[in-house]
């Protein structure tokens, strides 16, 4: 049973181990009760840290997850405060996120799917039972309880649920719509127009993907995304869904590969945006710091026009020094210098690329194995087109481009290949490292 202490230091009951996870003012590490050896994940808050709104949220959270006791949702187990931090005690969940599970999966079919959803629907509906809405669901906090088959959905982080009264109707019909092609019901890359789309319910089920998907898996979908709430399928009605309750005889049990392979690129883009999202958010902690230090107590900064032309240059030609940074980077694919493109690179550089079938990859040993790949097949000549760099700060930047590359295939002829990148590029004492890139279209490495 979950307990609020005071007067008890963690470090007594408790025996911390690795890192699992980290946000701005929490770290997330496993951990196990020494009295009964039962292993758990600590969310480690550091409270020091925390405004008074924030104190209320960590409260918020921590009654919230007291409250909900369900096998398809991450249970606290403990809560103790001390000093200057808070100590959340979860169940250790260590099958990983539910999307990246599907994606490593030899079968998986509109059944499968449905057993997802009703799994989600039951932690959903037990959520709106207690007067609870979660507010955040998306495939970061779709977890998996282990990696054995077959191992339980788990619903996490509660950090932005909110306790509420009334009926709640379920919008989550984008997990489903996911869950069935691999590809959200909305998206533009446009936020604008995005919500726009979202607020008008805008979307539709194109050809050819949709046409094996049942009628039924269709009316629920629907059903979920009607944008009346009063029209809108609660929880409780979904799980009575022929789609849901009957899935033997209604859902279809043939295998989606094109689920799949749509699903291993949305993974893709959605770790790609984490990535820069979470090297912005350092940069501009650090940044702001940084001013803090920096700045005499008194003093105000000119806003005056006059310093307008200085900036733009001073950004045109930080600019052009990732562009030249990126130039050098490919120059040393190109020639096959494996040991100038390590002193370019972060040595925990990260990336999703086309050879690594939509899998995060992270660390210097896969980049090895393809320089001595393409050692039979060096480029003739490589261009960078239409490059566009995104600053964050002083110290992090963005570039995406197209790369064509020109080479000669095994019997003589010219080739040549097109494939999109991006690049996220961090400043260490001076030097600029690249720390992740996301690559699609052609293969690096052509294979004869």
């Amino acid at each position: 049973m979950a307990s609020t202490t005071t007067c008890t230091r963690f470090t007594d009951e408790y025996q911390l181990f690795e890192e699992l996870g980290k946000g701005a003012f929490s770290v997330v590490r496993r951990c196990m009760k020494i009295p009964t050896g039962q292993e758990y994940a600590a969310k480690i808050i550091n409270t020091k840290k925390l405004s008074a709104r924030d104190h209320q949220k960590l409260e918020r959270e921590a009654r919230i997850c007291r409250l909900l006791k369900h096998p398809n949702i991450v249970r606290l187990h403990d809560s103790i405060s001390e000093e200057g931090f808070h100590y959340l005690v979860f169940d250790l969940v260590t099958g990983g996120e539910l999307f990246e599970d599907i994606v490593a999966r030899e079968y998986y079919s509109e059944a499968d799917a449905s057993h997802c959803i009703q799994q989600i629907l039951e932690s959903v509906n037990h959520c709106h039972l207690n007067g609870i809405v979660h507010r955040d669901l998306k495939p970061e906090n779709l977890l998996l309880a282990s990696k054995s088959k077959g191992a339980a959905v788990k619903l996490a982080d509660f950090g932005l649920a909110i306790e509420v009264q009334g009926d709640q109707q379920a919008w989550f019909g984008v997990i489903l719509y996911i869950l069935l092609v691999g590809y959200p019901p909305f998206w533009d890359e446009d936020q604008h127009r995005l919500y726009q789309q979202i607020k008008a319910g805008a979307y539709d089920f194109p050809s050819p993907e949709w046409d094996t998907v049942t009628p039924e898996a269709k009316d629920l979908i629907n059903k979920m995304l009607t944008i009346n709430p009063a029209k809108r399928i609660t929880a409780s009605e979904a799980l009575k869904h022929p789609w849901i309750c009957q899935r033997s005889t209604v859902a279809s049990m043939m295998h989606r590969q094109e689920t799949v392979d749509c699903l291993k690129k949305f993974n893709a883009r959605r770790k790609l945006k984490g990535a820069i999202l979470t090297t912005m958010l350092a940069t501009r902690n650090f940044s702001a710091a940084k001013s803090l230090l920096k700045k005499p107590d008194g003093v105000k900064e000119s806003t005056e026009s006059s310093n307008t032309t200085i900036e733009d240059e001073d950004v045109k030609a930080r600019k052009q020094e990732i562009i030249k940074v990126t130039e050098q980077l490919i120059e040393a694919i190109n020639n096959g210098d494996f040991e100038a493109y390590t002193k370019i690179c972060d040595p925990g550089l990260t990336a999703f690329e086309p050879e690594a079938l939509g899998n995060l990859v992270e660390g210097m040993d896969f980049h090895r194995f393809y320089f001595e790949l393409s050692k039979s097949n060096k480029p003739i000549h490589t261009i960078i087109l239409n490059p566009h760099v995104h600053l964050v700060g002083d110290d992090a930047a963005c570039i995406a481009y197209i790369r064509l590359t020109q080479y000669m295939d095994g019997s003589g002829m010219p080739k040549t290949m097109q494939s999109e990148e991006t690049r996220v590029w961090h400043r260490r004492d001076g030097k600029w490292q690249n720390v992740h890139f996301h690559r699609s279209g052609s293969p690096t490495v052509p294979i004869n």
